[in-house]
């Protein structure tokens, strides 16, 4: 019999982490600053926070290694259902040929939160630097409609106006998204869109291109950039992102701690990397400082994305056009555009120079995984656990059953830990497709990243 009280563990209120967790200073190599596109030099203070607001600007290259969370934060994370429960996948287990407590899954419900997913962490940070600095609002882009919604609530929270241009095959398979974000009050664009310079280029040659976040994302620049009263945010890849991320992983190793676990695998679906990182960040820094070496760190890709296990590390644009800060990172090059799978917030076509650095350096690791493959085993997750996770959800929960089976094969005792970034609920299209047998696999082929990556801008590291 499994002890009940070691199913669900959760932290009051007052454990709700008073600090983010920088890991900038712990990695095994500086991380490259964000380039100016027009110098191809280190972008300005005063240039990047014409874009991201001041006080997130500082905390992308703070070196501190705990940097404090403002008490009004902390108040507004209750909002967010911080702290979020860690439980274990006990009917998951049983149903994969599991039995006992030697291989144990346990997963971190970031989906409980209003918006379904861990986006809100960064969301509702961002929303308030912006309000304290007096700006009127926030524009970005979204994929899978789960970070517009996570910034329409944090905007809606701190009375701030907040536009979105969602990639338009997301934007057609998913109209609930849009809909919770417009009665957040936002405006909803499907792009590529003719609201902007950038997204009419591609419009008008296409009407119905599907969209990628690299011409979202472009979008959303060109639109911020117009009033000074207005900012860009950004949900992904960025530092000061995956920073207040870090909220996850401290809760997750606190509840462990409560188990007296400690997790062998721990395990993240990887778009632009903050949910993977999130969860995942005390973790890494316990192997970096050889407290715990042997922890077998894992992403998981879709096999139409693979930037990590295809890609080049290298710098390129962070948007489609070349208009925004240039970054070094593991990518397929800006003008990559993806096949339109479920796992929307997935399909970008470059990741975290935070991540870049620590896969390159193989203290973490990735894995490429096929749309069927993931979205079956999400089937079996709704079945079991009783919760229909989001695509890019499905990704962790099928390589936590394949690690789980592989150490049952060996005859090996595990505890594996995983990051449950966001519930399915406006993603019904991906399961329709797959019960009815329509859902197809996406392999992006080597001649289509090698064309990419052609465009790749030049950078003269030299300089600076």
């Amino acid at each position: 019999m499994v002890d009940i009280n070691k199913i669900r563990v959760n932290l009051p209120i007052e454990k709700i982490p008073t600090h983010w967790l920088n890991i900038l200073p712990d990695l095994p190599e500086k991380c490259p600053p964000l380039l100016f596109p027009q110098t191809m030099l280190p972008a300005p203070f005063e240039v990047v926070t014409r874009i991201f607001p001041v006080e997130c600007v500082k905390q992308e290259v703070a070196q501190e290694p705990l940097i404090e969370i403002p008490k009004e934060l902390r108040e507004a994370f209750v909002q967010l259902q911080r702290p979020t429960p860690l439980q274990r996948a006990i009917s998951f287990e049983r149903a994969i040929g599991l039995k006992g407590d030697d291989i144990k899954i346990y997963y971190k419900r970031e989906d409980v939160s209003p918006t379904g997913s861990h986006k809100s962490n960064t969301a509702l940070v961002q929303a308030y630097y912006a309000k304290k600095q007096g700006l009127k609002g926030l524009i970005t882009e979204t994929g899978a409609g789960q970070w517009g919604s996570a910034l329409s609530l944090g905007c809606a929270t701190m009375g701030l106006e907040c536009t979105v241009y969602m990639c338009r095959g997301s934007y057609q398979q998913k109209p609930g998204r849009r809909v919770l974000m417009e009665i957040y009050g936002s405006k909803v664009h499907a792009s590529p869109s003719p609201e902007t310079q950038i997204g009419k280029g591609f419009f008008d040659k296409d009407q119905n291109h599907p969209g990628s976040l690299g011409i979202a994302i472009s979008e959303a620049l060109e639109h911020a950039m117009r009033d000074d009263k207005y900012r860009y945010s950004l949900g992904s890849v960025v530092n000061f992102v995956l920073l207040h991320q870090t909220v996850v992983g401290q809760e997750a190793l606190e509840q462990m701690k409560m188990l007296k676990e400690y997790p062998d695998v721990v395990i993240g679906s990887i778009g632009g990397g903050s949910n993977f990182f999130g969860c995942a960040s005390p973790f890494i820094k316990a192997k970096l400082k050889k407290e715990h070496p042997n922890t077998d760190i894992i992403m998981v890709e879709p096999t139409a994305a693979p930037k990590m296990t295809k890609g080049k590390y290298a710098w390129d644009f962070g948007d489609a056009v070349g208009a925004g800060p240039v970054a070094k990172m593991y990518t397929l090059g800006h003008s990559f555009v993806p096949s339109p799978i479920h796992a929307g917030g997935l399909r970008y076509h470059g990741s975290s120079p935070i991540v870049s650095i620590l896969n390159k350096n193989k203290v973490i690791r990735t894995v490429a995984r096929s749309q069927t493959e993931v979205i079956k085993a999400g089937v079996l997750w709704c079945k079991t656990e009783g919760i229909l996770p989001a695509p890019e959800t499905c990704h962790p929960i099928f390589e936590a059953m394949n690690q789980a089976l592989e150490a049952k094969r060996k005859g090996e005792k595990k505890v594996i830990l995983f990051n449950h970034s966001g519930h399915g609920f406006f993603d019904i299209q991906a399961y329709t497709e797959y019960l009815s047998g329509s859902l197809v696999d996406y392999e992006l082929p080597d001649e289509e990243i090698e064309a990419s990556l052609a465009t790749l801008p030049t950078v003269d590291e030299s300089k600076f």
